[in-house]
C-alpha cells in the first residue's frame, strides 16, 4: 500500500506547524482525522515520522528525509494542475492541424508568428492532406483543427470563416492573352484549361469554369500542386484560375507566367478553421479563427476579402 497525496500533505502540515492541533487548523480538517491519516501513513511506511509529545509532534529522522520528496511531489502535483488548467483553456500543448497544400504554404507563414506570440505554449504539428481527407481526419481524431474550404463534404463540423480568396487567370508569356488588355468570358471557349487533381476542390471549380464558359479541361494532364500547374502554363499547355496567396508568392515575383485581367465572373473559394461539433477547446478555437482573420486583414487584406 502507498502513501496517498493526502497524507503526505498532513504530514507537512504537521512538520510546518509542529503541531497535530495547528495543522488541523490549517487543513480545515477535524484534529482526530488528521490523527487518523498520519497513522495510517506510518503503517504504510512501517516507521513512525512524528515524534509526539506535549509540547507539539517534530519530525523523526525518516520523516525528516522524506520532506525534499514530499515537497517535490507537491511541486510536481501543483505543475500538473496548472497544465490541465491551461489545457482546457487551449493555451499551452501540442495541437494537430492539417492543412491542404493549397492552402498552407502560402497561409500559414502570415499566421504562425502571431499565434506563437499570443500563445507561446502552444505547439503545432502540421500536416498536408487533401480538403475530403483531412474533414475525415477530423472525424476520426486525426486532427484536432484544420484548414478548409466550401462546400465542404463532412457535415456537422464546427467552422469559423477566415477569408474569400479570388481567383486570377494565369498563363504563358508568350501566350495570345498576354499582349490582349482585357480577357472576356467569350475568349474562354475552346481554350486548353489546366485543373490541380480531382481530390482538390479547386479541381470542381476549375470543372465548373470550363463548362461554365466552354473551354476545354484537360483531365489528362491534371496538375499534382499548383506549381506543377504553373510550370505547365509555362510551356504553353493551357491557361489557369490560380489563388490569389499563391500568385503574391510563386507568380508576380517571378514572372516566368502571366496574370491577365479577366472580365467575367469573379471566381474565388472561402477558407475556413473547422474543428470537432462539441470539442471542449471550442472556445479556444474561436480565438484561433480570430487571430488568423486579423493577420489576415494585416498582411493580406489587399489580395483577399475578409
Amino acid at each position: 500500500m502507498e502513501p496517498t497525496l493526502k497524507q503526505l500533505k498532513y504530514l507537512k502540515a504537521v512538520a510546518d506547524h509542529g503541531s497535530f492541533r495547528r495543522a488541523a487548523e490549517f487543513l480545515h480538517v477535524s484534529q482526530p482525522t488528521l490523527t487518523a491519516q498520519i497513522t495510517v501513513l506510518e503503517e504504510k511506511l512501517g516507521r513512525m515520522v512524528l515524534e509526539r509529545s506535549r509540547q507539539g509532534a517534530t519530525l523523526t529522522p525518516i520523516g525528516r528525509s522524506m520532506m525534499p520528496h514530499i515537497m517535490a511531489i507537491g511541486q510536481e502535483v501543483s505543475a500538473l494542475i496548472h497544465l490541465a488548467q491551461e489545457a482546457e483553456s487551449g493555451l499551452s500543448g501540442t495541437y494537430r492541424l492539417g492543412v491542404p497544400p493549397t492552402i498552407g504554404p502560402y497561409l500559414l507563414p502570415e499566421v504562425i508568428p502571431a499565434l506563437h506570440k499570443a500563445f507561446p505554449g502552444l505547439k503545432i504539428f502540421v500536416r498536408e492532406k487533401g480538403p475530403r481527407d483531412l474533414e475525415l481526419g477530423l472525424v476520426n481524431g486525426d486532427y484536432d483543427f484544420i484548414l478548409t474550404s466550401r462546400p465542404m463534404e463532412i457535415p456537422h463540423l464546427a467552422t469559423a470563416p477566415l477569408y474569400v480568396e479570388p481567383l486570377s487567370l494565369v498563363c504563358a508569356l508568350d501566350h495570345a492573352f498576354a499582349n490582349k488588355g482585357v480577357i472576356l468570358p467569350v475568349d474562354l471557349k475552346g481554350q486548353s484549361l489546366l485543373a490541380i487533381e480531382e481530390k482538390h476542390r479547386l479541381f470542381v471549380l476549375m470543372q465548373a469554369i470550363a463548362t461554365q464558359y466552354d473551354a476545354k479541361l484537360l483531365r489528362d494532364y491534371e496538375g499534382t500542386s499548383l506549381d506543377t500547374i504553373k510550370h505547365m502554363i509555362s510551356t504553353g499547355l493551357g491557361i489557369a484560375f490560380l489563388p490569389a496567396l499563391y500568385v503574391r508568392l510563386e507568380i508576380d515575383p517571378r514572372k516566368d507566367v502571366l496574370c491577365v485581367p479577366f472580365k467575367g465572373d469573379s471566381f474565388s473559394r472561402e477558407i475556413l478553421l473547422a474543428w470537432r461539433r462539441g470539442s471542449p477547446q471550442t472556445e479556444f478555437f474561436k480565438k484561433i479563427a480570430s487571430l488568423m482573420r486579423e493577420q489576415c486583414h494585416k498582411n493580406l487584406g489587399e489580395f483577399i476579402d475578409i
